[in-house]
């Protein structure tokens, strides 16, 4: 049977519009009802724009490249090509989403108007590549970062501006286009840091000339001017001040822990700066945060970038009615920000979080409830461990005009959840509210489930469902697996109840649009779907005979009145009820793996149904195995193995055996190692007969040599029962 286990470590766009892989994403002002941020940048995907490059991708497989990108797609250059946008409005500066290979670093000329700039775009591996074994099912993850660079001029929409590759190989994920504003002045009074001692080359440490600044403005504002200040520890005993800087562009300080304090009396108001860090590795026992702790009653945090820390803020203790907005937050190995117990009346909204190595924003309820907290108005890109927005227990929470994107291996896009990690958590309580929120290619295949997560999840993890969740106005577009799970995921079977969902519109789902697995109820009104992959519901509660979940349709919902036939079988992207015709191949869209993969070549394109993409294992490393997990036991009678027909892939032998196993745990060899050619001029497919007798679930096939490359290869994986 299944076995559930979701793990999280501890400490641990504007307008939705047409997200689909290839368009450009409008990331301009939006009425405030729309959901995400009123963003002041554009964003376009590097695979909409002009290039000599390989566009890689789609792929929602855990651990490469595609998988992460923004859209699922991205553009690669070798050393000379390059890649050209258009402006799609006025700017004088661009921010670039990118990856290197591990261990490298190197630049990108950019052009503009065909001119070449003095200045080149500095890449590196340096904050990416993020391991974090004590999370069961991670791999090694934070392919991407983000470099900004002013342009030294003002552009206007249709201008091209072109990156090309110099020394390094390069993927471009995304570039953000944008007016910076002039820096502003420093305000009347205020303390300067530079007064101080600062040092604005960034040579000297200023840490000193800011504690120093800090303790002269108490109940006013200290100046940070424009410049880059290095600070060598963090900031304590800030209370009753504004830390203010001419703007996040211009004002720079260098660090990887800037305030880190238990305590402080509030009215702390910071706001129009940088602050990024050099947090190269994960390290959740290090304070390498932004803010760890507590700013007090009344504070504020806006205008700020935040870059390369462990979390952006990991609040303790006293935050009452903060206010967090304005903000964006790139490239943090942990959560971009989690209200960690006791949060009250704080409003988190309007920020632009991408490329989070957990949740993107977090609630947790330990110690003390988070009560009559919000999530509203933010966009969110990228988490690549976990959700974008996770509500862990409280009281009266909302999460209200989110717009989240891409989610990646063991994070839904939203989940609603009482997993408490420690004692003593408050569970979900009072009423919880999510509405107006649009999630764009969220859900993932959870590696410790082995099984999807959907793009909404309500978990009740460690207890029943008490609160009364409320999910309403929701849009979900391209899901690649369900758009509302509702799950135990411990695997324990608490209810999960008192749920209605409320007018949301499902625009694409890989499998189900409901995916019930745990007892509980829930209402359905007004939801509609269309392009959905398999059927309307999967409905089969965990563990057997703990109990049953009642979908109640309220009226108005119109395009998933199916249900999947086969608890004994996940639903797979795209695959239908299942089907007893001898004639299907059972191999078609189910779970593959493999001993290894080179780069996007990953174990679920040899199952994909396309014969033009292929899995390739690791080079130099025989022998190789692709495992294949049918779902059920079955009398397989013939392997269909196939290359992709052009002529340009030569023919070559593969040497391999087939061995079957019905539980995933034995294995024995169904037909032994022997040599199969494959051919373009018979469509480069092998069959192989299998034995009568032969009953498997699992099915794998082990190679130990190629004559046409140092690796296994296939494009298509068949199996059939006749």
């Amino acid at each position: 049977m299944r076995t559930f286990r979701t793990v999280r470590s501890m400490p641990a766009l504007a307008t939705a519009v047409a997200m689909a892989a290839g368009t450009l994403v409008a990331l301009a002002p939006a009425p405030a009802h729309a959901a995400g941020a009123a963003l002041p940048f554009t964003s376009v995907e590097a695979e909409s724009a002009t290039s000599t490059g390989t566009k890689i991708g789609p792929d929602h497989t855990q651990g490469t490249l595609a998988s992460e990108a923004s859209g699922r797609r991205a553009v690669r250059l070798a050393s000379g090509q390059r890649v050209e946008f258009t402006v799609p409005r006025a700017s004088n500066a661009v921010t670039v989403a990118y990856s290197v290979p591990d261990g490298q670093s190197g630049s990108l000329d950019v052009y503009v108007n065909g001119q070449k700039l003095a200045k080149s775009l500095p890449v590196t591996a340096k904050y990416s590549y993020v391991d974090t074994p004590w999370i069961p099912g991670a791999k090694t993850h934070h392919f991407y970062d983000n470099a900004r660079l002013p342009l030294g001029q003002n552009l206007q929409p249709g201008d091209k501006v072109a990156l090309q590759a110099t020394n390094v190989q390069v993927t471009v994920d995304v570039a953000d286009f944008e007016q910076v504003a002039a820096a502003a002045g420093k305000p009347a009074g205020a303390v300067s840091v530079t007064d101080k001692g600062a040092d604005p080359s960034g040579q000297g440490d200023s840490t000193q000339a800011f504690r120093e600044a800090i303790a002269a403005a108490r109940g006013g504002v200290v100046w940070i001017p424009p410049g880059e200040y290095r600070l060598t520890s963090s900031l304590n005993g800030v209370q009753d001040v504004t830390l203010q800087g001419a703007g996040h562009w211009h004002s720079v300080v260098r660090t990887s822990r800037f305030i880190d304090q238990s305590s402080s009396s509030g009215n702390v108001h910071i706001k129009d700066f940088a602050v990024i860090g050099e947090v190269t590795e994960r390290v959740d026992s290090n304070p390498d945060n932004f803010v760890n702790g507590s700013l007090g009653p009344g504070s504020s945090v806006s205008g700020m970038w935040l870059q390369h820390l462990k979390v952006g803020l990991w609040l303790l203790g006293n935050n009452d009615n903060l206010v967090v907005e304005n903000n964006r937050f790139l490239d943090v190995t942990a959560d971009g920000l989690n209200l960690n117990g006791n949060a009250r009346g704080v409003r988190v909204r309007n920020n632009f979080l991408r490329n989070q190595g957990d949740d993107a924003l977090a609630m947790w309820s330990l110690y003390a409830p988070d009560t009559n907290s919000s999530f509203e108005n933010n966009t969110i890109t990228q988490p690549n461990l976990a959700n974008g927005i996770a509500i862990y227990g409280g009281t009266d929470i909302t999460v209200k005009n989110n717009l989240i994107s891409d989610t990646n291996a063991l994070g839904s896009g939203i989940a609603i959840s009482n997993q408490k990690f420690l004692d003593p958590f408050h569970p979900l309580a009072g009423t919880i509210t999510v509405d107006g929120n649009t999630l764009v290619r969220t859900g993932a295949m959870n590696p410790n489930w082995n099984h999807p997560m959907g793009a909404l999840r309500v978990d009740s993890y460690d207890s029943a469902i008490e609160a009364q969740v409320r999910i309403t106005n929701t849009t979900v577009t391209d899901s690649p697996y369900s758009a509302f799970e509702f799950v135990s995921g411990s695997g324990r079977g608490f209810a999960a109840k008192n749920i209605t969902v409320d007018g949301a519109t499902v625009r694409g789902a890989g499998t189900v649009v409901v995916q019930a697995e745990t007892p509980g109820a829930a209402t359905f009104r007004d939801v509609t779907a269309t392009g959905v992959g398999a059927a309307g519901v999967y409905n089969c509660p965990y563990p057997s005979g703990s109990g049953t979940f009642t979908l109640t349709d309220g009226g108005g919902n119109t395009g998933w009145n199916s249900t999947w036939s086969d608890c004994s079988t996940w639903p797979q992207p795209g695959q239908g009820n299942p089907d007893p015709d001898p004639g299907r191949n059972l191999a078609k869209g189910r779970p593959a793996t493999a001993t290894g993969s080179q780069d996007v070549y990953a174990p679920g394109k040899a199952v994909d149904g396309d014969p033009d993409t292929y899995w390739e294992s690791a080079n130099h490393a025989f022998p190789q195995s692709l495992t294949v997990d049918l779902g059920a036991r079955e009398a397989v009678r013939r392997l269909v193995l196939k290359l992709p027909p052009q002529a340009a892939w030569q023919a070559r032998t593969q040497t391999l055996s087939v061995q079957g196993s019905t539980d995933g745990s034995a294995w024995s060899t169904v037909v032994p190692a022997k040599d199969h050619r494959f051919d373009p001029a018979t469509g480069n497919t092998v069959t192989v007969p299998l034995p009568d007798g032969t009953n498997l679930r699992h099915l794998r096939l082990h190679v130990t040599a190629n004559t046409g490359w140092p690796a296994a290869q296939f494009s298509e994986v068949e199996a059939y029962l006749s």
